[in-house]
């Protein structure tokens, strides 16, 4: 049986923080349950894009402040990062406050620029070999700090998602071509996260994001830290208080199969949960749509699956969403003519629905949308 802790938390105030992680962390064993003096730990922030705190696209600094002071005091030898799905790490922790807490408190930057190989096997036993970050295989531990989130994917961000940033650079770009089946994709997260093993999950939901997540969403109060170490668990929560069927969740799902935790028969620790349900949070509430589903329906999958929009009035024409799409051998979108008079045009039938330039968009101007024929069958299909 896994437990997941609650501690509500009304503000990123440095102190107010500090004593809700530290409370968190308490009631599951202290500090000593997780690290010894001495070892090298290595806090892991969700650090998508260099975007500012506000934003809700980062885990907060104060947040990761308070871990890594909590940590300290009990002997640990800290570093942290982080693999952007775009921009260098340093611009992306500079932008999100983190590298200013870090250099005050001493804490190094760990190398998420160089691969270490490291491999795993399925469930079914088959090896996988992942090129995970140097400075995660350099690590006695790993803590990870999640961001609680949307996306358009997995339906959110959370704990098991957080791992994705331990591959370097355009890794995880190529994981969504050779996997842009939802399910394999999750399932690949889920082994990622068995190989780095983190010893504690602790989520910032204190600002979270809504909507057009993992960047283009819109922050809401919730108002809560979530700790645990089963990042199953921490996710299935994470969907009971916003109303969604962890059912949804293919990265839930994946991650119990392979035996990193379980979403049943959750304890749960600290405030109420009821304080912190959100049941109008602006989520996606329906599973998640895949070759599987559409088999039959291939032909017209591009009528049927969700795709992404631009909305030429909100883009800048700065071209991220083209850099970051990482279909091969032609990418999936490009600039009319080859300049940039106009917003980039999609050739739908190159792409693979990861919707990687949705979450890179700086500006808020991709979203994803289901076509007309899509939204009548998926209709159809729920009255069955």
């Amino acid at each position: 049986m896994s437990t997941v802790v609650l501690i509500g938390c009304s503000s990123y105030k440095t102190d107010t923080v500090y004593a809700a992680v530290r409370a968190g962390i308490e009631l599951l064993g202290g500090t000593a349950a997780f690290v010894k003096a001495g070892e090298k730990i290595l806090l892991k922030p969700n650090m998508l894009a260099a975007r500012a705190p506000e934003l809700a696209v980062t885990t907060h600094p104060a947040v990761f402040e308070a871990a890594a002071r909590i940590f300290q005091e009990a002997g640990a030898i800290l570093s942290y990062g982080d693999s952007p799905g775009y921009d260098r790490p340093a611009h992306a922790a500079r932008v999100a406050g983190i590298a200013e807490i870090a250099e005050k408190l001493g804490v190094s930057v760990a190398d998420f620029e160089t691969a270490a190989p490291a491999q795993v096997a399925e469930a079914a036993g088959a090896p996988v070999s992942f090129p995970i970050a140097k400075g995660v295989r350099e690590a006695d531990g790993l803590i990870s700090l999640c961001k609680m989130k949307t996306h358009s994917l997995t339906r959110i961000t959370g704990a098991l998602k957080n791992q994705l940033g331990c591959l370097t650079g355009f890794e995880k770009a190529r994981l969504h071509v050779r996997n842009p089946n939802p399910q394999k994709f999750s399932s690949r997260l889920a082994l990622i996260t068995k190989i780095v093993n983190p010893r504690l999950y602790i989520m910032d939901g204190v600002t979270a994001m809504e909507g057009e997540g993992p960047s283009g969403g819109n922050p809401v109060g919730m108002g809560v830290l979530l700790f645990s170490r089963d990042p199953v668990a921490l996710d299935a929560v994470f969907c009971r208080l916003i109303d969604l069927d962890p059912a949804y969740v293919p990265t839930i799902a994946e991650g119990q199969a392979l035996g990193l935790g379980t979403k049943d028969g959750v304890t749960l620790v600290g405030d109420p949960a009821e304080n912190f349900v959100k049941p109008d949070f602006d989520v996606v509430r329906k599973p998640v749509t895949g070759d599987i589903l559409f088999r039959p329906l291939r032909p017209l999958k591009n009528s049927i699956i969700p795709r992404p929009v631009i909305a030429a009035a909100k883009c800048e024409k700065c071209g991220v969403c083209v850099r970051a799409c990482p279909a091969e051998p032609v990418k999936a979108l490009a600039f009319p003519g080859g300049g940039r008079a106009a917003a980039p045009v999609y050739d739908y039938s190159r792409c693979i629905r990861c919707y990687c330039c949705q979450e890179m968009c700086p500006h808020r101007a991709v979203s994803v949308k289901t076509p007309l024929f899509g939204r009548i069958i998926t209709r159809l299909l729920g009255k069955f």
